[in-house]
């Protein structure tokens, strides 16, 4: 997923979308314990998108409190 698409979300889509992928990250790990996963690189490609997903939100946070302050 890329940042742009990301940022377009609101706060409440960020929650839902940083919980689908960590069930997904989820779901790969146990797929690769088990030696049925397909694609190893899908692993580090959603362990990006949670790091972006964060990253977006932290980015929210700090201008609300910027906000806050003035």
């Amino acid at each position: 997923m890329k940042v742009n698409e990301i940022r377009d979300l609101n706060a409440g889509e960020l929650v839902e979308k940083l919980a689908s992928l960590k069930q997904e990250l989820f779901n790969l790990r146990f797929q690769h314990a088990t030696g049925q996963l397909e694609n190893p690189m899908r692993i580090k490609e959603v362990k990006k998108s949670i790091a972006r997903v964060k990253t977006v939100q932290r980015e929210l946070e700090n201008q609300d409190v910027c906000l806050a302050k003035n």
